[in-house]
């Protein structure tokens, strides 16, 4: 099947597996190339070798990858994917290593991806106002609605 191409892969994991939208997967592609270039950028020993990430490495990318690529509206547009947590995206990993798109480790594992953080934590808490007299992030109960 490595013959496949990407989109071709996805559409055959969507008709399996329809609770992620298929724009999740390009995500998940793209965060994936992003979280490896920021990791060499820091670390000059891992770019000098072929690199694999581990599921926290990756979901820290992704989540800067979100940020950059969507800033507020990161938690909406990937909710609307049905991603609503970590474990959704390793979800997408493993459907994605299933059809030799990613590839793993045997120390690799689904619950690698089980509350690396909260998408509350994540996606909403940088975009709130900060408590003038503490210097931290109201929670978002407190914001008043509108």
């Amino acid at each position: 099947m490595s013959d496949l191409d990407f989109n071709e892969i996805v559409n055959l994991i969507c008709k399996e597996d329809s609770r992620y939208d298929r724009k999740a997967y390009g995500f998940l592609r793209e965060g994936l190339d992003y979280a490896v270039k920021e990791l060499k950028k820091r670390d000059s020993e891992r770019s000098k070798q072929s690199l694999h990430i581990t599921g926290a490495e990756l979901l820290m990318g992704l989540r800067t990858y979100a940020l950059d690529q969507f800033g507020p509206l990161a938690i909406t547009v990937l909710n609307s994917w049905g991603i609503n947590r970590c474990g959704d995206m390793g979800e997408i990993v493993f459907n994605l290593i299933e059809y030799n798109v990613f590839s793993k480790t045997e120390n690799d594992r689904r619950e690698d991806f089980t509350d690396i953080y909260t998408f509350e934590d994540a996606f909403v808490k940088p975009f709130l106002p900060r408590n003038p007299r503490r210097g931290d992030r109201v929670s978002s109960s407190q914001v008043p609605s509108a």
